[in-house]
């Protein structure tokens, strides 16, 4: 298959799949309704799984960016996902001194491209069973859907799963994970 002919039919993926997500109720998240016509920021602060991902974004000045047009695709870690973390780690990424590694890692979680759910299966489907994506920090992971499980390895070789998928905003969507995702070291 042809790099443009993949290119275009990822487009057609993701134009396809944001249109019938939209159509679906978009899922509670962290106790919080997730509402379509708010932006990423409006919604991640209402819900209570996202709060330590909320002050890391307002520590590494990513709150105006991700209010932005985008569209993103943000693969958005719970607080037990960085509980997960070695002990004092959040705290210390939430230093000022530590700002640009908490920018590397936070933008390693974002897409820039409305990636639902069904586009991520398809793309997956297309490359035989593991898509290569490239995050806005800069990072390469592996995404992987089996038996509707969607599952991505970051560069550390951990493996974060999606929990909720399609969580529709305004300028993307985010998709709910268990993992922090880290870049290659």
């Amino acid at each position: 298959m042809t790099k443009s002919f993949r290119m275009a039919t990822a487009i057609l993926a993701l134009t396809a799949g944001g249109a019938y997500a939209q159509m679906a109720e978009n899922p509670m998240v962290g106790g919080a309704a997730m509402f379509a016509d708010k932006n990423i920021i409006e919604n991640a602060v209402n819900s209570a799984d996202h709060t330590t991902l909320v002050a890391a974004v307002q520590a590494a000045g990513l709150v105006e960016t991700l209010q932005g047009e985008g569209p993103f695709t943000v693969f958005a870690p719970t607080n037990d996902a960085f509980a997960k973390l070695p002990a004092g780690t959040v705290e210390s990424l939430l230093m000022p001194e530590n700002k640009d590694t908490l920018v590397k890692i936070l933008t390693c979680h974002v897409v820039a491209a409305n990636a639902t759910a069904e586009a991520i299966t398809g793309m997956v489907a297309a490359d035989g069973g593991a898509h290569t994506v490239s995050t806005v920090g800069g990072c390469d992971f592996v995404v992987k859907a089996d038996g509707g499980v969607v599952t991505i390895t970051d560069g550390m070789g951990n493996v974060a799963t999606v929990t909720v998928a399609d969580v529709m905003q305004s300028n993307g969507v985010i998709h709910v994970i268990d993992t922090v995702l880290l870049p290659a070291m």
